[in-house]
């Protein structure tokens, strides 16, 4: 298999690949079911490939934040206290 190099895409590009409308779009990154854009320039930002690419194959299955960074495949951990050791 051979191992590509994740392209970034454009606004336009990625609503024309979605079917998504611009406001729909950035409705969705703000909650959280589509992936967020990355900075490319001072004035530009653009979305990985193989991220947009996930979320096409399974959109009702995509959440941003699942444990495992999009950008890098790196795990990190979400930690938040618990109720009870918050009481004490």
């Amino acid at each position: 298999m051979i191992d590509r190099p994740n392209k970034m895409l454009r606004l336009r590009t990625v609503l024309d690949r979605t079917g998504l409308s611009r406001s729909t779009l950035y409705r969705k990154i703000r909650e959280g079911t589509f992936p967020r854009q990355i900075p490319i320039s001072t004035n530009g930002s653009g979305w990985h490939e193989n991220e947009v690419s996930r979320w096409i194959a399974n959109p009702p299955a995509y959440r941003s934040g699942s444990g495992v960074s999009e950008s890098t495949g790196a795990l990190y951990l979400d930690f938040k206290p618990l109720a009870s050791a918050v009481s004490r």
